[in-house]
């Protein structure tokens, strides 16, 4: 299993991204993971935990495509705001995690 991560913000676990090589928005190309999930690996899991509210909480991706690509994917924690790649990433990560 890949290590998660907690930080203050999201910010702060973007820029620890930025500072390893994770420059791509996969959140701007998410169709690129929703039609080749097999394409990508997690590399890290941040997750931000809201202090007062649970609509605040947030996982952040640190996504290697197979073609060398190396980004990220922020998505929100609640039901209510995981999107079609989101659900793909949580898929990828319980696949990962029975290997």
């Amino acid at each position: 299993m890949k290590k998660m991560y907690h930080y203050a913000s999201v910010s702060k676990a973007l820029n620890e991204l930025n500072e390893k090589g994770f420059t791509y928005d996969f959140n701007i190309h998410e169709d690129e993971i929703i039609k080749n999930p097999s394409h990508h690996e997690i590399i890290h899991v941040y997750r931000y935990e809201g202090d007062s509210n649970p609509d605040d909480e947030a996982i952040v991706y640190g996504i290697k495509s197979q073609s060398g690509i190396k980004g990220v994917f922020v998505s929100g924690f609640s039901a209510n705001s995981v999107s079609e790649a989101a659900l793909v990433l949580i898929k990828l990560s319980i696949d990962e995690k029975n290997k």
